[in-house]
């Protein structure tokens, strides 16, 4: 057995070993001894091979796949430009604690530098991203199998978060000389008995003292992406993002009362941060209100913590919390009058689509599904508009919360859940991984519905500054960058399900059915800045009568 074949074989067999599963495979030459391993593997039942012809979206794949069922996937590439397509999802692997496990072929060490074809300087091009970037040698024998699987082992520990970090990508550099196909001749050499890895790495036990906050003073749990569980029937208000574990018992129109003149009377003397909270300016303005005292609850995979204003005091464990009960009884009764003037404007109709559709989406997702949320406008319509509830498991990529590699995302967490599977994206969400439907005949294709709300462009812009009256000018084309892509004809040649529907009718295409499908809402932009003035107007006039 030639070299290369016996490394990429022992390297595969201990990444099973080390509990991967499902790997993520695009064609190329360089990296012909790992194909050929990854297919052998998925032959025999070790692992699930999912192959793609596009590295960005192979990226997305493994991170979505990765997501869900929180062990590490690998993602395999060829050399040169292969491995740089992988650096967006990398970088929200790292942002977001996901293991991910970069095999990147490479040419030999000598050929860097010397004109050859596809060759690049590659090993750390990831830089800080990964947790841990590790080059192997070219070549070697039997001799070399306990180095090449504690190689294996010392990146999959990284990736786990075993090496007392957060988890998250870690990058195997890997040369292989030629040939690079099998030659028919010899057996790898084999792992220790017993199917065990070759070495056993304890994970890290995290302890974080309490926080020292008055247990008894009115207090707020602000909830962000990877808030832990553990947080639910809390005595106090908890405002929680949609994919935060916390979000199904917290405050449905905590943004809004934020963003009300009633925010003052609703202000707490102090705050706990749980996760990361991204979404909503009202509430990165409470925590930098330097009248409140902000605390952070410390992160059990060793995360760093949130703190962009620069105001907390102390980062630990969450006491006990003792307020008085008209604390709560305060926020409660400001929340009701909220979520019914909310409701009253979405049941007239008279609320922005996007808006709608969110309350509707989660309405009637069945117990036992899956949602993955866009970023932009789809995650925020969520936690603005929707009502929050249990019986779902929410997921969105809000570690770098960009819009790229979504639909991968959504497929790749498909794959693991048990259960029907959702997205709700935007139309250039859905555009910018459009590669993501190209599935052959061969893969692994999960049951997943995409909804779509189609208002041709960039809506969220126009919530922004830039969306102001005084910029229209220039709005439209650098911001609404509108399109006139079918998304019908696109979903036909790509053999994706496609109906287009009413917000109305949402509720009876999201029925579970088999496929691949995509169900797309048609909106307006021009109306959306007015439409979210109106219904916060509407809301602080229902909070002051309350």
């Amino acid at each position: 057995m030639n070299p290369s074949t016996m490394q990429a074989q022992v390297i595969v067999d201990e990444l099973i070993r080390c509990g991967v599963t499902d790997a993520v495979l695009c064609a190329g030459s360089r990296n012909a001894p790992l194909s050929f391993a990854l297919h052998a593997a998925d032959t025999s039942g070790r692992l699930r091979l999912h192959v793609r012809i596009d590295e960005r979206t192979a990226g997305f794949l493994a991170l979505g796949l990765a997501l869900r069922s929180r062990r590490p996937v690998a993602v395999c590439t060829t050399s040169g430009t292969a491995v740089a397509n992988l650096h967006p999802a990398v970088l929200e692997a790292s942002y977001s604690g996901v293991p991910l496990i970069v095999l990147s072929a490479d040419r030999p060490q000598e050929m860097v530098g010397t004109g050859a074809s596809q060759t690049i300087s590659q090993a750390g091009i990831f830089g800080p991203a990964v947790r841990l970037a590790l080059s192997g040698g070219a070549g070697g024998g039997p001799e070399d199998n306990g180095r090449w699987r504690s190689f294996v082992d010392r990146a999959v520990a990284a990736a786990n978060g075993a090496l007392g970090g957060q988890p998250g990508p870690v990058q195997l550099n890997l040369p292989f000389a030629e040939p690079l196909v099998p030659d028919g001749t010899g057996v790898a050499p084999a792992g220790r008995a017993g199917g065990k890895p070759w070495t056993s790495v304890a994970p890290v036990v995290r302890e974080a003292p309490a926080l020292p906050l008055d247990p008894s003073a009115p207090t707020l749990v602000i909830a962000g992406s990877n808030a832990p569980d553990g947080l639910r029937d809390l005595p106090v208000p908890v405002i929680a993002e949609p994919s935060s574990a916390p979000w199904p018992d917290s405050v449905r129109t905590g943004p809004w009362l934020l963003a009300t003149p009633a925010a003052e009377s609703l202000k707490p003397a102090q705050v706990v941060v749980a996760g990361r909270p991204t979404l909503h300016r009202p509430v990165q303005r409470l925590l930098a209100d330097p009248s409140v005292a902000t605390y952070v609850l410390a992160d059990p995979d060793g995360a760093p913590w949130t703190d962009v204003a620069g105001t907390v005091r102390a980062v630990g464990s969450l006491p006990s919390l003792t307020p008085d009960g008209s604390w709560t009884h305060l926020w409660q009764t400001a929340d009701t009058a909220a979520a019914k003037a909310l409701d009253h404007a979405l049941d007239a109709g008279v609320a922005p689509v996007g808006l709608r559709l969110a309350r509707s989406v989660l309405a009637a997702l069945p117990d036992g599904g899956q949602l993955l949320l866009g970023s932009s406008n789809p995650v925020r319509d969520v936690s603005l508009a929707a009502a929050p509830r249990h019986g779902l498991t929410v997921l969105s990529n809000r570690g770098v919360a960009g819009i790229d590699g979504t639909v991968s995302t959504a497929l790749g967490a498909a794959l693991v859940h048990d259960g029907p599977a959702y997205a709700l994206v935007g139309d250039l969400t859905l555009l910018h991984d459009a590669t993501g439907f190209v599935i052959g005949p061969d893969e692994p294709r999960p049951d997943l519905t995409v909804v779509v709300l189609n208002d041709g462009g960039g809506g969220i812009f126009g919530l922004l500054e830039q969306g102001a009256p005084e910029h229209a000018a220039a709005f439209e084309r650098v911001f609404g960058t509108p399109h006139q892509v079918d998304l019908a004809a696109l979903c036909a040649a790509t053999g994706v399900g496609h109906v287009r529907v009413d917000v109305a009718d949402v509720a009876a295409a999201l029925a579970p059915a088999p496929g691949l499908r995509v169900v797309e809402v048609a909106a307006e932009r021009p109306t959306l800045r007015a439409g979210h003035a109106a219904l916060r107007a509407a809301v602080a006039a229902a909070v002051a009568a309350a």
